[in-house]
């Protein structure tokens, strides 16, 4: 087995065939199907078999493609943590956060840090809560930003942020909604007609794997509604559907803040909210990088987090 081979797999395995591999790696469609082959052979079982014109993983592919996964990202870590040692100030920061704190928290924290560290670089990846405990677990990140950790997860908290979800839209249809406030919604809300009104109205939905379509998704079953759902792929997309009057959405409060403020959203009462959630900053067990390690640090003074016993 070879990194050559390893990273000729795991392209395969994420393009589906032998010629986009060898696009993505910049070689030979050749040397990807000898790569490939050396590393069955070297194994003794079949890793991709044929699927139409492409190829897809078997089950052993499929195991050991997370393996393999691991090994490349451990390889680079160890690599950064060489150079991070040789000079601690130029090392790599490697962050990952979920959509709406990659969007309205992880930039002003950023801001202040390379501030404070302009030597250091940074990578920043968002996508939903999947993707970024994904990029963690392949050690292609140091840091992760995101909602409660699973208890499957092996992680270690090094921070907690609070913040909390609200049900917005546009200011005109918020009006429709039969009046009260947050408490008389509460006690009151078959009555007044709110629930029913809620379950008429179109809720704009993250996509599966969203920690805030997940919240929604519990919302709803708490209101025991079935309202009529888009799915929009992005805070932002969401967030501009709502105030053209699209629908309604719960979305962080800090991903409305403006516009709220400005008058372009506004707030519904509904019942069970705001819902009060945590942003968890983890990492792996074990010493950080030099550089996650002063991110840590910041976070917990300028970055609105605190230590998770407080």
């Amino acid at each position: 087995m070879t990194l050559n081979q390893l990273r000729s797999f795991l392209a395969v395995a994420e393009s589906g065939s032998v010629r986009a591999a060898a696009e993505d790696l910049v070689v030979t469609q050749a040397a990807v199907s000898a790569s490939l082959a050396a590393l069955q052979k070297s194994l003794g079982v079949a890793l991709v078999t044929p699927d139409g014109r492409g190829l897809r993983l078997t089950d052993a592919g499929a195991s050991y493609a997370r393996y393999a996964r691991r090994i490349l990202g451990l390889l680079d870590e160890a690599g950064r943590a060489a150079a991070a040692a040789a000079d601690p100030e130029r090392g790599e920061l490697r962050i990952a956060a979920v959509t709406t704190a990659a969007e309205q928290i992880v930039p002003p924290i950023l801001g202040g840090f390379r501030r404070r560290h302009p030597q250091t670089g940074v990578r920043l990846e968002a996508g939903n809560r999947d993707r970024v405990r994904s990029l963690l677990d392949r050690h292609q990140v140091d840091l992760v930003i995101a909602g409660r950790p699973e208890p499957d997860w092996d992680v270690v908290v090094h921070g907690v942020r609070p913040h909390e979800l609200v049900v917005v839209a546009a200011p005109e249809l918020a009006a429709a909604a039969p009046a009260g406030g947050a408490q008389e919604a509460r006690a009151g809300a078959e009555a007044d007609g709110l629930l029913p009104w809620l379950a008429r109205q179109t809720w704009l939905l993250r996509e599966p794997g969203s920690g805030t379509r997940a919240s929604t998704d519990a919302l709803l079953a708490d209101l025991d509604i079935s309202p009529l759902t888009l799915i929009v792929a992005s805070n932002v997309a969401i967030r501009e559907s709502a105030q053209v009057g699209l629908g309604i959405t719960l979305l962080s409060r800090d991903a409305v803040a403006t516009e709220l403020a400005a008058g372009k959203l506004a707030e519904i009462p509904v019942p069970g909210t705001p819902l009060h959630r945590d942003w968890y900053l983890v990492a792996h067990p074990g010493r950080l990088p030099p550089a996650a390690a002063r991110l840590v640090t910041h976070a917990l003074g300028a970055g609105r987090f605190h230590r998770p016993d407080r």
